[in-house]
């Protein structure tokens, strides 16, 4: 795969003049349509890390490189062709009068001719299966369909990649679910490349990899599977894990022989099955 994403030893502190590193020394790469998760507990670093990388903040140290280009003040306008952020909370992203009006306004911003600017509102809409709402005011919207509008913005400006900065959290089971549902469909089906700020074990759980940051460094890189079986590790600096591997944690403590690899909720029924049989 190709890198779309390249980080080389990034450092970030709000007052320059503190020694404290909010990002401290940070290398990674993302490849071209691979779905990446930034777990960490709050102030780590995942959400200032995500505004680096749209040229929203500047790095103290380090280099940010976007599809190829460099960030810097020459090429930030360019790179943010390449990236759409969607945030926690969607009101803070309306502007327009109605759902239609909201996500055109960015394309009219770039001067976008009229007869495409309605295309690509028409094909945005429809990709987050709002379509029959593009006359309804955002105000009026449940906070799952909220959140679609403003990905539905995000998507008609035709981005690469697509920022999701804790675009969940601040909705009630059933939107989520929809949201990271079409998160996945965007990753698995449209070839986005996506990456995923969040707190929610579930939803970090179905990316490609998740990055685990600590107090700004990176100190867990790894497939889903293998970050959640080092469950101790997580609990130490304050994170969740699914379910089965909270029960295995628990078990463990008992004295219970548990499987030492991670187990997704079915094979941990089939595992709990069989362990009573035995017994």
């Amino acid at each position: 795969m190709n890198s779309i994403i390249e980080i080389k030893d990034l450092s970030f502190s709000y007052d320059h003049e503190e020694p404290k590193k909010v990002l401290d020394q940070v290398n990674l790469t993302i490849d071209q349509g691979q779905w990446v998760a930034l777990i960490g507990h709050n102030g780590s670093g995942k959400s200032t890390l995500a505004k680096l990388i749209d040229g929203l903040l500047t790095p103290t140290t380090g280099t940010i490189t976007v599809a190829g280009q460099t960030l810097s003040e020459e090429t930030v306008w360019e790179i943010r062709d390449h990236i759409g952020m969607v945030f926690q909370n969607p009101d803070n992203q309306f502007i327009g009068a109605d759902v239609a009006g909201d996500v055109a306004f960015g394309l009219e911003n770039r001067g976008v001719p009229y007869e495409e600017m309605h295309l690509r509102v028409k094909e945005a809409l429809k990709a987050v299966n709002m379509e029959k709402f593009a006359a309804h005011e955002p105000v009026r919207l449940s906070g799952g369909q909220k959140q679609r509008v403003a990905i539905a913005g995000v998507l008609a400006l035709r981005p690469q990649i697509v920022i999701f900065d804790e675009s969940t959290s601040m909705l009630d089971p059933k939107g989520r679910q929809e949201i990271v549902a079409l998160m996945r469909r965007l990753n698995k089906e449209e070839g986005f490349t996506v990456i995923s700020i969040t707190h929610d074990i579930d939803e970090a759980s179905l990316a490609d990899r998740i990055i685990v940051l600590d107090d700004g460094k990176v100190i867990a890189d790894d497939a889903p599977a293998k970050i959640f079986s080092r469950g101790n590790e997580l609990f130490k600096i304050g994170l969740d894990v699914p379910y089965p591997e909270r029960l295995k944690h628990e078990l463990a403590h008992l004295g219970v022989q548990v499987p030492k690899k991670y187990l997704t909720e079915k094979e941990m029924v089939d595992w709990l099955c069989q362990y009573v049989l035995k017994k």
